[in-house]
């Protein structure tokens, strides 16, 4: 059995403004950090045996602190980084007068962004991914940082949810979501676990 520690990404700048995508130099703010830091005090307790990541610097950077605790190397996966929109460093202002941002968000199940890839893509490649950690770390704890719609889309086969309403549940920044899984499937045990972070900045809109 293969328990997996989903982890979305700590805050960065652009959150909640612009779609970050697979921008190069989107790095945590100090929000962020202090996020990622207390997440890894979170997780020191954990028997965790590997972390994986996407390869863009904000999962990197939130992985970073708890791999230095165990003591491990982070594995980076191309199939983990974030959904390709095909809008990356678009304001989201400016794309929601965008049919085609609007037709992707309302049917996720077979909306295509002109130049990215469909929801149904990406939870094939991230499921593959998970698949291939399994087989590798058959009995152990694995860490799993990525992005918030990529572990949506993961979460959503877990629970035989339907793509188009992957909008009626949130996954925060920091946050933690457990999944063991067996040869009997997989099954959530907890879903966008938090712990509020006391600091002197500001938490991003």
């Amino acid at each position: 059995m293969t328990t997996f520690l989903l982890i979305r990404h700590a805050s960065h700048d652009l959150m909640g403004r612009t779609v970050a995508g697979w921008m190069p130099g989107v790095h945590l703010n100090d929000f962020g950090r202090v996020e990622a830091e207390r997440l890894a005090d979170r997780l020191v307790t954990s028997p965790i045996d590997s972390v994986y990541s996407s390869p863009l610097n904000r999962s990197i950077e939130t992985a970073r602190p708890i791999a230095a605790r165990i003591g491990c190397d982070i594995e980076i996966r191309e199939t983990l980084g974030e959904f390709h929109f095909g809008s990356s460093g678009r304001s989201l202002a400016d794309l929601e007068g965008s049919g085609h941002w609007s037709e992707l968000n309302a049917r996720r199940s077979d909306g295509h962004p002109p130049g990215g890839e469909s929801t149904l893509e990406v939870q094939h490649r991230v499921l593959m991914e998970l698949g291939r950690i399994r087989a590798a770390y058959p009995d152990s704890t694995v860490v799993v940082v990525s992005h918030g719609d990529v572990l949506k889309a993961a979460v959503a086969h877990v629970l035989g949810l339907h793509l188009d309403y992957l909008q009626r549940f949130e996954l925060a920044p920091a946050s933690v979501t457990r999944i063991v899984w067996n040869d009997g499937g997989p099954l959530l045990l907890g879903l966008n676990e938090t712990a509020a972070v006391a600091s002197p900045v500001a938490t991003p809109q």
